[in-house]
């Protein structure tokens, strides 16, 4: 299992991820990239604590994504099953341990500012805090030939992950308004997803 792990974390966060799984009870699975998810947490009609992650995201994303998840069956089995999924308990849970984590051993330092004004309340994903998520995906490692939201001219078209046409709109708060190109249906977009400019 360490030798698995070392492939996909921080190499000084291997330890103690071996020992949240370990005292936990995980059974870990990585799994091909999911383009709606990072990672799920579920727990198996046997008992059983199942936590899958994408292969696909940097050691980083994929360090959060675990704790994350871990958080989850911790916040579960402590308060019971009747918690809202990203509420408070599992907000203090995932400060509490993700907090040895956040270290320049681990962490680059240009993250640890980011990382630390995340963690005073954690989203229900990394990716939901824009300037976190742009921040880490700078050390993704496959090809990016895509480009996020809050780059594009309004009136550009995009596309997203399924196929599907937009045309960007006005910001609104924080999420730009943006335009299905075949229903008309407006829907909003966080200003850090990632999507494939078609014309401006």
């Amino acid at each position: 299992m360490e030798q698995v792990l070392g492939k996909y974390l921080p190499e000084r966060s291997v330890d103690l991820c071996l020992q949240l799984i370990k005292v936990n009870g995980v059974h870990l699975k990585i799994v091909n990239e999911r383009v709606t998810r990072h990672g799920d947490y579920r727990r198996l009609p046997d008992g059983k604590h199942l936590i899958t992650v994408n292969a696909t995201l940097n050691e980083y994303r994929f360090l959060i994504t675990l704790v994350h998840e871990i958080a989850h069956l911790v916040a579960f089995e402590k308060y019971g099953r009747s918690i809202k999924p990203h509420g408070v308990e599992w907000k203090r849970t995932f400060q509490f341990l993700m907090l040895p984590f956040l270290r320049p051993e681990i962490f680059p330092s240009k993250l640890l500012p980011l990382l630390a004004l995340h963690f005073k309340n954690p989203k229900a994903s990394s990716s939901t805090d824009a300037r976190l998520s742009i921040a880490l995906q700078q050390f993704d490692k496959h090809e990016n030939n895509k480009t996020y939201v809050f780059q594009l001219p309004i009136g550009s078209i995009f596309r997203i992950y399924n196929g599907k046409l937009f045309k960007k709109g006005n910001k609104r708060v924080k999420r730009f308004e943006c335009v299905e190109v075949k229903t008309g249906r407006v829907y909003l977009f966080q200003p850090n997803a990632e999507v494939e400019l078609i014309n401006n």
